[in-house]
């Protein structure tokens, strides 16, 4: 009879311990497959971002040079102060409006009329040795960039103030994978003094 009992005990001890069921196992693969695919889902827009920052950086660039060059013409005495317009106004030499990358022209200022008859302008990044100026540096010509550099002069009391004005340079550009083109800003005062 002993035996009978451990017989029946033991029974009832292994029905407590089965494990899972068909129907956890097939939840709990639902739940791993909705966060792995969310994971994957963060993954791509990573390497999308990763992918324009080229881009960025060089929009970027380009438009710090737009007004490094205002900047220095200023400093320099190459520009006048009623030259630093855009074109229509009073002397204005720069063109309104997004256009092509192109080198300085004659005035070697960014941006200007002159600019036009230039040739586009190449940016140059390091080849794999790490250094700019050697014979493996990767060259990409700036087709997919445009450029608008707005001059207006700023007011104070609804009056223009006569030697003070704000340089916004726009910097718009396409990649492969976004349909959309991107923008970089970058806005700035410039005085008629040094």
């Amino acid at each position: 009879m002993k035996s009978a009992q451990k017989q029946t005990d033991f029974l009832r001890d292994s029905r407590k311990e089965r494990g899972f069921t068909l129907v956890e196992v097939m939840v709990s693969m639902v739940i791993l497959t909705v966060g792995l695919l969310s994971l994957l889902g963060v993954f791509g827009l990573t390497m999308a971002a990763t992918q324009t920052s080229q881009q960025d950086s060089i929009a970027k660039q380009l438009a710090q040079d737009a007004i490094e060059s205002i900047y220095t013409a200023r400093d320099t005495a190459n520009l006048q102060w009623a030259q630093i317009e855009n074109a229509g106004a009073t002397g204005g030499i720069f063109v309104a409006g997004l256009q092509p990358i192109n080198q300085a022209g004659p005035d070697a200022v960014i941006g200007t009329a002159d600019d036009s008859g230039a040739p586009p302008q190449i940016f140059t990044l390091p080849g794999p040795d790490g250094i700019v100026g050697t014979s493996d540096d990767i060259t990409l010509p700036l087709t997919n960039f445009k450029r608008s550099i707005a001059i207006a002069d700023v007011l104070a009391g609804g009056s223009p103030v006569s030697n003070l004005r704000t340089i916004t340079v726009t910097v718009q550009y396409t990649t492969p994978k976004l349909a959309v083109p991107k923008q970089f800003i970058l806005s700035g005062y410039i005085s008629q003094y040094r």
